[in-house]
Order: structure tokens, then sequence, then C-alpha cells
């Protein structure tokens, strides 16, 4: 009777095993079929625009010239600095934002005098695009590196400010009262109820915030830095190296869906809500 019954066991352990084989397989397949499709198209497009006299030369932007450009960039170490470079603003920005936008998001959840005097002027401020602060942090901040750090902390703090808040105030307000009657102290329930149970609408927050800051890094570093990569796309531009330029675009294209894979891991595997 238990032999039979570890049989049957191990027969239903190999064919979970085998499922999740075959659903690998799938995603894995049909990821490859949608990116040759998106460069088949790219491909059109770059031979398209080719075949007429005024826009030839945007043959360099097809998916040969750049793939050809990318061994140059990435021998000289020329990615690597401009990478280097954008990253260090993105993730001092992007701190920055969680810094100040999980505090607020807490106090906009625990308090309803905060959120009547607040909500509207926030709101406001959340629809100013984050450029046109450019002329005022000009002069507000000596070095560009510091305005193009504001400008992606200012892009990026709404949207942790509001996923805090949101959490939050889905809490049930039971744990609060149950935790004060057993002496809890402010600092308990901010560490033990307040901050886990957030969690995963904080790491939410923080991944929309990421795609603000993203967006709004590229042009940010258009003006007044020589390194980062808007600066590559604009030296590129001007320099007239189209194949660099369609390269340095495919390397953005990359670093991004790698920090939001990164970030998508992250509300998988350290949430309870994962369960």
């Amino acid at each position: 009777m238990n032999n039979s019954n570890s049989q049957i066991s191990n027969q239903q352990g190999i064919g979970f095993s085998a499922v999740i084989r075959s659903e690998w397989v799938s995603r894995i397949l049909y990821t490859l079929a949608g990116f040759v499709i998106l460069i088949f198209l790219w491909w059109i497009g770059g031979w398209a625009l080719s075949t007429s006299p005024k826009t030839e030369h945007f043959i360099k932007f097809g998916p040969i010239p750049t793939f050809q450009a990318f061994p140059m960039l990435l021998s000289t170490g020329y990615v690597a600095e401009q990478v280097w470079a954008s990253g260090y603003r993105l993730g001092i920005g992007l701190l920055m934002a969680v810094i100040f936008g999980v505090p607020i998001g807490i106090l906009m959840g625990r308090s309803r005098v905060f959120v009547e005097i607040s909500n509207e002027p926030f709101q406001l401020l959340r629809m100013i695009s984050p450029l046109s602060w450019m002329p005022i942090v000009v002069f507000l901040f000596p070095k560009w590196d510091q305005a193009i750090i504001f400008l992606i902390a200012i892009a990026a703090v709404w949207p942790v400010v509001y996923a805090t808040a949101a959490g939050l105030a889905k809490v049930d307000p039971a744990w609060f009262k149950v935790s004060k009657n057993l002496g809890a102290k402010p600092w308990h329930l901010l560490t033990q109820i307040i901050l886990p149970a957030i969690a995963f609408d904080i790491l939410t927050g923080t991944r929309l915030a990421l795609g603000v800051a993203w967006v709004v890094l590229v042009p940010a570093e258009f003006l007044g830095v020589s390194s980062g990569l808007g600066y590559s796309i604009k030296d590129a531009r001007e320099t007239l190296s189209y194949d660099h330029l369609s390269a340095m675009v495919l390397v953005i294209g990359i670093m991004g869906f790698i920090l939001d894979s990164a970030f998508a891991w992250l509300i998988k595997r350290y949430s309870w809500h994962r369960g």
C-alpha cells in the first residue's frame, strides 16, 4: 500500500514538473516570437524610410547597422560609462522619492486632517510636468547632476506617496486597536504592523515610480551634462552617428526592461501577498 502511494506521488511530481517545463518552454517561445516580430517591423520601417531620397540616411536606424555598432560601443566601455552615469542619477533620485514619499504616504493614510489639507495641493503639484521645473532647478542647484536628481525625485515621489497611502487605507483598523491594547508603542506600530502590511504597495509604487523616473531621466540629460544615456543620444544625433543613436536607444530599452523585471521579482519575492 505504501509503495503504491509513493508511486502515485512520484508520478504526480513528474507530471507537475512536466507541466512547469512546458509552461516555461511556451513562455520562452512566445517571447522569442514577439521579439522576432518586433525586429522584423523595425527592419521594414528602416527599409521603407531608406527608399526615399529625402530619408535614405535613415537606413542606419535599421537593426543590422544597430547590431553592428554594438561591439565597438561595448569594447570601448562607452555603454558602461553612460549606463553608470545614468544609473547613479536614477538611483539617488529614486531613493529620495522613497525616503520622502513613504512617510508622506503613511501620514496620508493615518491622518484624515492631513489628507484634507494636502490632497488638492498634492494633486496640483503631481500634474505639473517634471521637466517644466528645469529652468528653475538650473538656478537652484550649482551642478547639473543635482538638478537631474531633483527632477527624477519630483517625478517619482507621487506614485510612491499614493501607493503607500492606498495600501495603508486597506489595513484593518482592528490591527491597530489590538496592538495598542497590548501596549505597542508608535515605533512598534510602524515597524511591526504598518511597514510589513504595506510592503507590497510600497514596492508596487516604487516600480511605477521607476517607470516615470526612467522616462524623465533621458530628456533631462539632453542639456548640461557630458555623460549619461540622454547625453549619448544627443551626441550621436549631433555627429550624425545614427547607428550609434539607435544602438543607445536599444540600450535604454534593455536597461529599463531589466530594472522593471528586477522590481517585479522583488514584489513577488518579498511581499506577503505572494502567497
